[in-house]
């Protein structure tokens, strides 16, 4: 249901005065442009945000009302945990300024973002939006809205759990594994598993946390050599979407750079050959390679020259990407086993690949983690002999 100027607006804008306040109001508009106004905290009643426009509790202190020369009103609006606006739009704009507690606001058709004291949200007139608390953070901004033909607000529907609940806190980095690393683990898991309403918010979670667009696709084109051409193309137009979105929101991420060209004094099976060397710590020896020589050729040649040889993915990210991917997939434990033994040749630690099963089991599912979990603990042992 929309709701124009309703009583939270009209209590903004009429502010009252004590007839206790310290400083006498001035009597006349003349007199308001050449005497100096104090309000004295404490002399407006707070109150309430109503129930038909906010989720949770939330508290308005009235602060100001429009004048001549200053044409919008202010108040400070404190939401507890959780608590949100409802949807809504201001003819004139509004602008939030955090004094305290960690926020979150989301513009219709864009991603949630959080905002932290100091950040100053600029709303323009018409957007719809909504602002409010973290899941676990008061959080307290002024506000100041103009009033455009008499109105301050259009009112509309409220933010469901769903809409509020598809924001996930940043994770921290731990056990060595940053922000960025740890959302390769969630893109390349979700990419690989097809759960790609996961993926949608993974794709976000990464860009955010500074993944840049040629990464991402990075990432999506070796799943398919782990999980197959459906899963990567379906993760791609995924990701096509999520770019889309963003830049409507107005959104620029990061394009990053593109991968230089391949060696052009050996073939792709030289390079791929090299490369597996190196990666498995010594010359591929698997009963596969004598029975069917066309799959040792093409993993040399393709997987690890064509797609190991780029080199705008790091060899670590490379492999905690399909570390993630293969706990995902059934019936995978040599090859993840032998992936876990890869990861740490090439310089991941027993501290990151624990790390990465904690980002599986808290985001990704706890059998997965598990799986993972067990085979790591094989790979320390063998290679403690």
């Amino acid at each position: 249901m929309r709701k124009v100027l309703t009583a939270l607006t009209m209590s903004v804008l009429a502010m009252t005065a004590s007839s206790g306040a310290e400083a006498a109001s001035p009597t006349s508009e003349a007199d308001k442009e050449r005497r100096q106004m104090i309000t004295r905290s404490g002399t407006q009643d707070p109150f309430a945000g109503p129930a038909e426009n906010f989720t949770g509790q939330v508290r308005v202190q009235p602060l100001f009302t429009p004048e001549n020369t200053a044409a919008y009103g202010g108040a400070y609006v404190t939401f507890q945990p959780a608590a949100r606006s409802a949807w809504h739009t201001h003819p004139g704009g509004q602008r939030l300024v955090v004094t305290e507690g960690t926020g979150l606001t989301q513009q219709w058709g864009g991603p949630i973002e959080q905002i932290r004291p100091g950040d100053v949200i600029w709303c323009p007139p018409g957007v719809k939006h909504w602002h409010g608390a973290a899941p676990h953070s008061t959080m307290t901004h002024l506000a100041m809205t103009g009033p455009l033909d008499g109105q301050t607000v259009t009112w509309m529907e409220k933010v469901s759990d769903e809409q509020y609940g598809a924001w996930t806190e940043p994770a921290p980095d731990i056990g060595g594994l940053d922000r960025r690393q740890q959302a390769v683990v969630t893109v390349a898991a979700f990419t690989a598993a097809g759960r790609l309403p996961e993926l949608r918010q993974a794709l976000n979670t990464g860009l955010d946390a500074g993944l840049s667009v040629n990464e991402i696709k990075e990432i999506l084109v070796q799943m398919y050599a782990y999980a197959g051409f459906p899963r990567s193309l379906n993760a791609i137009t995924t990701f096509m979407a999520v770019l889309d979105e963003r830049k409507a929101a107005g959104i620029l991420d990061e394009a990053g750079p593109q991968a230089a060209p391949l060696p052009s004094d050996r073939s792709s099976l030289e390079l791929g050959t090299e490369n597996q060397t190196r990666l498995l710590g010594a010359p591929a020896a698997a009963d596969y390679i004598a029975f069917t020589p066309a799959i040792d050729q093409f993993l040399k040649a393709h997987l690890f020259g064509d797609i190991f040889g780029r080199d705008n993915l790091s060899w670590q990210s490379r492999e905690v990407a399909t570390i993630a991917a293969l706990a995902n997939l059934d019936g995978t434990d040599a090859q993840l086993r032998s992936h876990l033994a890869v990861g740490m040749n090439t310089g991941l630690t027993e501290t990151n690949l624990r790390a990465l099963v904690s980002v599986l089991h808290a985001h990704v599912g706890q059998a997965q983690a598990a799986k993972t979990h067990r085979l790591l603990d094989q790979v320390l042992e063998s290679r403690s002999r």
